[in-house]
């Protein structure tokens, strides 16, 4: 991690209201909204947006739009950037990694296997039926895979710029890639329009791994 970006972390992290904001976000399970976190802290609506403003700028909060199943404004939620886990005393993205391999390992089943089921699970949490690119491509960009999309034709290619798991992927490429690429057949099969077509790996010390799709030929109707 650059020396720079540690400093502006601590920077954010140093008022106590703003690092009260960043603790509750994180101990959280779900996405926080505003109207919680002014609760909590006992400050108007603008402050603790000022407040979120300076923990998204230093990229250890992003910022998701509430995926709502009934009709009304979708609020504006908060959670931990997933390149900030395992930093300033954050559960890291390894352990959500250990839970769906002990999954695997109690219930007898692949690497591919879990990370499908987990993906299929994952696309039932996405209620509206927007372009379903758009949603696998948000989808990496906030599990940290920093993807780069090029289409032709009913082609997609997403090159991912960062493996989140790096130096277990290094270790054990086939486990994790597997596993990743369940977690995209799952997610495309819960959401439809789109198919995986395939996965190729690369050394994740350097990134560039590509995950290619497929758009159908027949789109869900609107």
């Amino acid at each position: 991690m650059d020396a720079v970006d540690i400093q502006l972390e601590a920077r954010a992290l140093g008022d106590p209201t703003r690092y009260r904001l960043f603790r509750y976000i994180v101990d959280s399970d779900e996405p926080v909204g505003v109207a919680e976190l002014t609760d909590y802290v006992g400050l108007n609506h603008n402050a603790v947006r000022q407040h979120l403003a300076v923990l998204k700028e230093v990229d250890l909060v992003i910022e998701v739009v509430e995926k709502r199943s009934v009709a009304g404004r979708p609020r504006l939620l908060y959670r931990l950037h997933p390149e900030a886990a395992g930093k300033w005393e954050t559960p890291g993205r390894y352990a959500w990694l250990a839970g769906l391999l002990s999954r695997a390992l109690k219930n007898g089943m692949s690497p591919y296997e879990v990370g499908r089921q987990a993906g299929l699970e994952r696309g039932r949490q996405h209620f509206e039926q927007g372009d379903s690119v758009e949603t696998l491509e948000r989808e990496l960009n906030e599990s940290g895979f920093r993807p780069t999309r090029s289409e032709r034709g009913r082609q997609v290619t997403f090159v991912l710029g960062r493996c989140p798991f790096e130096e277990v992927a290094a270790d054990d490429p086939d486990t994790v890639c597997q596993l990743h690429l369940g977690l995209a057949k799952g997610l495309s099969e819960s959401l439809g329009d789109v198919t995986v077509d395939r996965l190729t790996a690369k050394n994740p010390h350097q990134a560039g791994c590509r995950l290619v799709l497929k758009r159908d030929l027949v789109s869900r109707p609107t």
